[in-house]
């Protein structure tokens, strides 16, 4: 039995309750989908600045009545103190039907604007959130003394630095202010440490993909956008030469990795960032031909080439993740590779596709 199983099998015996913050959000939700089935108690944070109650109207569907009655939504905004503090604890229901608040156990923080584009548009609203929201959401997990916190870190972070695969204690020069945002997240958490004896754990995140991943906007990440635009007949373009590399991780990797973080008790694996990915590299090139097939064994039939244009700033050229510092200390094992991902993704691209026409 792996390490996930018996976290899985622990929660389901020993419920605790939850923070995810962004949990409207791809990944939040996602998180939020797997912790309710689990029978886990949430309390989930949003704005929706990019998160959507679509997602959450979706999880719904997807579980009991119970287990929805078990999460907690709150309204709000990680550059707003009060907000986060709000969220540290969960409003539950004793046996007389009367309610009590409860601390939160463990938090998940997945709350940020994502994308280097938006970060190069906006740099201002992209720091306010990233650095000051989360350090908000620190301070807050602080003083509720939550058993851990985890936190949304970024491949972006290892930036100018081009060996491969990338390692967690060697990074370059961030390349765009989403960069340096991520990384200023991992100095606060360090910080947070050696100040106040604070526990966390930093995932970087490296092209993580699924279901309720946006595929429209100024900034979709590209295997929705592409998905969508083949099922729509549409143009796909590719920046550069196509021969970019990426090690894209399926959104089940990405779950596992937070709940194994979380619950995790290893002393030496306290206030430390992981790499969160398959350990795999595929060109855009090779993704183009992967999203294509996969279509097409659902019916979709998408033969147009893809349209080259200029490379884009701030994006580095290849990005692979070495993931044995994962696997040895959090017991990490991921299951679904870029092929296997997109193909378990496919179905729910194809349905939400449909429902918008």
């Amino acid at each position: 039995m792996t390490r996930y199983s018996e976290i899985k099998q622990s929660l389901l015996l020993q419920p605790k309750t939850w923070l995810i913050t962004g949990v409207a959000g791809f990944i939040g939700s996602n998180l939020l989908e797997t912790l309710l089935k689990l029978n886990q108690s949430v309390v989930g944070l949003d704005n929706f600045s990019t998160g959507h109650q679509k997602n959450l109207d979706e999880v719904k569907a997807l579980v009991t009545p119970e287990q929805w009655s078990n999460f907690q939504f709150i309204e709000g905004d990680i550059r707003d103190m009060e907000a986060c503090r709000n969220a540290m604890t969960h409003l539950s229901l004793g046996d007389d039907t009367t309610s009590k608040k409860r601390r939160v156990d463990y938090v998940l923080h997945q709350a940020a604007l994502g994308s280097v584009p938006r970060s190069i548009n906006d740099p201002t609203t992209t720091n306010d959130v990233n650095i000051s929201g989360f350090l908000n959401i620190l301070i807050a997990a602080r003083d509720a003394e939550v058993k851990s916190f985890t936190y949304a870190a970024s491949s972006s972070t290892y930036g100018s630095h081009e060996a491969l695969p990338k390692k967690e204690d060697i990074i370059g020069s961030p390349l765009s202010p989403y960069a340096v945002t991520k990384y200023v997240n991992e100095l606060y958490a360090d910080v947070f440490f050696k100040t106040y004896n604070f526990n966390s754990i930093g995932l970087r995140y490296f092209n993580v993909f699924g279901k309720r991943q946006d595929p429209d906007g100024a900034y979709a990440a590209v295997i929705p956008k592409w998905t969508a635009e083949m099922i729509r007949g549409g143009k796909i373009e590719i920046n550069g030469d196509g021969d970019t590399s990426r090690d894209f991780c399926f959104i089940a990797n990405a779950v596992q990795a937070n709940l194994l973080a979380a619950t995790n008790t290893l002393e030496e694996s306290f206030n430390n960032v992981y790499n969160v990915a398959y350990g795999g590299r595929t060109s855009l090139n090779q993704l183009f031909s992967i999203i294509q097939a996969t279509l097409k064994g659902n019916g979709v039939h998408y033969s147009p080439p893809p349209i080259y244009k200029d490379f884009r700033p701030g994006d580095v050229r290849h990005s692979q993740a070495d993931i044995s510092k994962a696997k040895t200390l959090l017991g990490y094992m991921p299951e679904n590779d870029i092929t296997s991902g997109i193909e378990l993704a496919m179905p729910w691209y194809i349905k939400s596709l449909n429902r918008k026409k």
